[in-house]
Formats: C-alpha cells, structure tokens, sequence
C-alpha cells in the first residue's frame, strides 16, 4: 500500500453558518468527508490557460 501526501498546503476556510449547515447536510447524506468534497469541487474549476508563448 503507498502512502499518499496530502497536506501540501492546508488553507482555512471561513463558511457561514448556513454554508457550514449545508455542507455538514451533503457530507452526511453522501457519507464522504467534507475536505473529498471540497477537493472535488476546486477539481472540478475551470481556468483559463495562460499563454505562454511570449512574442518576440
């Protein structure tokens, strides 16, 4: 079994308390920790690609 590194970097998150209520509630019914959900969801963001050609 490999051991996998996570905490890369750890960040905080302020939710409000309807947001935290929320998340508490879908990581409850889906049975998945809050941190895999968040994961998932900034896995999900897209970003524009920077071009990285620079013109001579």
């Amino acid at each position: 079994m490999t051991n996998k590194k996570w905490a890369v970097k750890r960040i905080t998150v302020n939710l409000a308390a309807q947001e935290a209520e929320k998340l508490e509630k879908y990581c409850q019914q889906t049975g998945r920790p809050a941190t895999d959900v968040i994961r998932e969801l900034i896995r999900g963001l897209s970003i524009l690609e920077e071009n990285k050609d620079v013109a001579s």
